[in-house]
């Protein structure tokens, strides 16, 4: 008996799509697919009460189950009265602009993906025109999933459409009306590192017809079975794998998606990475110069140098609590209350612009970059002098202390209260101000000279810990700093903090 409650995660909804690995059996069986499809169409048929056919797209990216549950998930929404329009392979943005584009202008859309997750894993993400669907309504979802109740609709129909070379237009043409040029690529080589996920499209749909020399880009087909590497940008053998092909063809930049193309790294021309502070600094840059004084929005991991850099060059740093929709709708309810913010980005590279419909959108981010590099040949600058004075930390770490006990929640949040305390009594630290998660402190130079934050998972029993410092050796003392304090927690796995302090 499967418990839909169990399949969400956060605004999306994930499970187990095949077998394979030890210990992790099949949730997304046939009918709790077939129950979320008619879960979906309930939801919209409350929520848009119209009396003309329901629309609805559905896409899916590599991975090996994503045609089977694609299938189910078509034939259950058309059961339930919907007009379906089958996209097969796509990515996670182009699904959500299915329904703001003209002449598709669908009611909703489904993207079947589990991002970066292993092979055996999928899963459904849910947009209608205003953006992707909240934590709240995902619930709702899977109420009507488990429950019995009916659209009571005549039965729709599923034919199949394209989309891909419609959204792969919207951004070589927004490239070519920034440059005014039909090939502003001309003369730059360009590798993409796909991960044999789904953005291969970039290469022959965006690059190409902007005259990039795109020799040495690599797995670019889809394989759900990721033979090469885990297509993830945080992930270090793939980060890796695209800087030696940017390498080995001496490109002048190097892009690498992951599976379902809403997130996106870089390495720039000299073979470093573009990712994490470094991507988010880039994009703010190029951001305050066209919107001075906006206000830029992080998860809260980001850098010291990071707020120093955004200060220096004109805007705000807002960092806020980490989670895509968090950042997204932070710089939204900002918006809202008449402050501009351009950027929600996290240090992951979900990132989202304002002038993008607050999509996080990977292969937006990159056409904003390529632009620059455009841009830059053109006045006499390069990417990389774009943030040659951005201050980077000199050792990062994270911890992950899980907490062992079913009923975490209070628990974590007690440590946390107690080490705000802590910190106001110890001499060298300082708590940081506007903190929206977890807490933040400041340590001076004699306490390892960096930071630290302390902060509970939202949906596993554990704390991670990130600290940082600026100088060799001062993650050290800092982790020494926070061990004195924590080890007295005892329904804390502290082995991994024990290990790096050893």
């Amino acid at each position: 008996m499967v418990d839909y409650k169990k399949l969400q995660n956060g605004s999306d909804i994930r499970g187990v799509a095949l077998e394979g690995i030890e210990g992790q059996h099949v949730n997304l069986t046939e009918k709790v697919c077939y129950d979320i499809g008619r879960g979906f169409a309930l939801w919209l048929v409350k929520k848009l009460g119209k009396n003309k056919p329901i629309r609805v797209s559905v896409g899916r990216d590599s991975r090996l189950s994503g045609e089977t549950l694609s299938n189910w998930l078509c034939n259950s929404m058309a059961e339930n009265g919907l007009e379906v329009t089958n996209f097969n392979m796509a990515s996670t943005p182009a699904m959500f602009m299915s329904t703001v584009t003209e002449g598709y202008n669908f009611d909703g859309a489904v993207m079947i993906t589990a991002s970066h997750l292993p092979f055996n894993r999928n899963g459904f993400k849910f947009f209608t025109n205003v953006g992707g669907l909240e934590s709240s309504d995902i619930k709702e979802i899977l109420a009507f999933a488990s429950g019995e109740e009916q659209t009571n609709l005549p039965k729709g129909k599923i034919v199949l459409g394209e989309f891909m070379n419609t959204y792969s237009n919207i951004l070589v043409e927004k490239i070519r009306k920034a440059t005014d040029e039909e090939k502003p690529l001309l003369g730059f080589k360009i590798v993409v590192d796909a991960g044999n996920g789904a953005g291969g499209f970039y290469v022959e749909k965006v690059l190409k017809p902007l005259g990039a020399d795109t020799t040495g880009s690599c797995y670019l087909d889809p394989d759900g079975s990721f033979p090469n590497h885990i297509p993830n940008p945080e992930n270090k053998e793939a980060m890796e794998s695209i800087i030696s092909a940017v390498k080995s063809v001496n490109a002048d930049f190097g892009i690498i998606f992951d599976t379902d193309v809403d997130r996106a790294g870089a390495v720039l021309s000299d073979g470093s990475e573009l990712n994490r502070n470094r991507i988010i600094a880039m994009l703010a840059k190029i951001l305050l110069r066209e919107y001075p004084g906006t206000t830029i929005v992080t998860d809260s991991i980001t850098s010291t140098g990071l707020n120093k850099f955004i200060t220096k060059n004109g805007g705000i740093h807002h960092r806020f609590k980490r989670g895509y929709r968090n950042v997204i709708n932070e710089s939204i309810r900002l918006n809202n209350l008449g402050q501009d913010s351009q950027l929600a980005i996290e240090t992951s590279g979900h990132g989202a612009l304002k002038e993008n419909y607050f999509l996080d959108d990977g292969a937006y981010l990159v056409t904003k970059l390529l632009i620059e590099l455009a841009r830059g040949k053109k006045e006499g600058y390069t990417l990389e002098s774009l943030i040659s004075d951005l201050e980077e930390p000199k050792e990062s770490v994270e911890f992950r202390l899980n907490i062992k006990l079913e009923d975490f929640k209070e628990y974590g949040q007690q440590v946390i209260e107690e080490l705000k305390a802590y910190a106001e009594s110890e001499e060298g630290f300082s708590l940081a101000p506007n903190n929206f998660e977890g807490v933040r402190v400041n340590l001076n130079k004699e306490n390892g000279n960096g930071w630290l934050l302390l902060r509970l998972s939202l949906h596993d029993p554990l704390l991670p810990l990130n600290v940082e410092s600026d100088e060799i050796g001062g993650a050290k003392i800092i982790a020494n700093k926070i061990y004195k304090f924590i080890k007295k927690f005892d329904r804390l796995d502290l082995s991994s903090i024990e290990k790096y302090i050893k």
